[in-house]
């Protein structure tokens, strides 16, 4: 979550005022999705609107700076610094094999069932057998591998 603006706080660089609607807009969405009713859900699934739009802000981020190239690197370190983007997801998008990853719980091999092994999510729809419902218990992804 970002941090709260104060008036002790430093000011945002040039540039944030073209965004700012935009990032609030997804701190709206992020109020939202955590006062929402989980009743009916399972522990894991109340938590995948949260981790959507926490994915789907950095990317808006990420994409901003390397992608578009509209924003400066200094707004860029701003933002990430401030907590409007994971800076460590960032750092995967960048490798190649890990552009569409949806967060990084899918690729550590701790919490898996079997030793090694990574999330269902990362599986790449051409090896996944038909019929087969692939949906991540982490963050609710369909499918993040670069093949799919």
């Amino acid at each position: 979550m970002p941090k709260i603006r104060t008036t002790r706080t430093k000011k945002p660089p040039e540039g944030y005022e073209d965004i700012e609607t935009i990032l609030d807009d997804y701190a709206r969405k992020m109020r939202d999705a955590e006062n929402e009713s989980h009743e009916g859900k399972r522990k894991s699934e109340s938590l995948w609107p949260i981790m959507q739009i926490s994915h789907a802000r950095s990317r808006y981020v990420y994409e901003l700076y390397y992608k578009r190239e509209a924003i400066s690197k200094q707004l860029y370190e701003w933002l990430l610094k401030e907590g409007f983007a994971d800076a460590n997801l960032i750092a995967k998008w960048k490798k190649p094999g890990y552009e569409k990853l949806c967060c990084l719980r899918c690729i550590q091999t701790k919490d898996m069932n079997y030793q090694g092994s990574t999330c269902i999510c990362r599986v790449p729809k051409a090896q996944v057998r038909s019929g087969t419902v692939v949906n991540c218990v982490h963050c609710g992804c369909r499918g993040c591998s670069s093949d799919s």
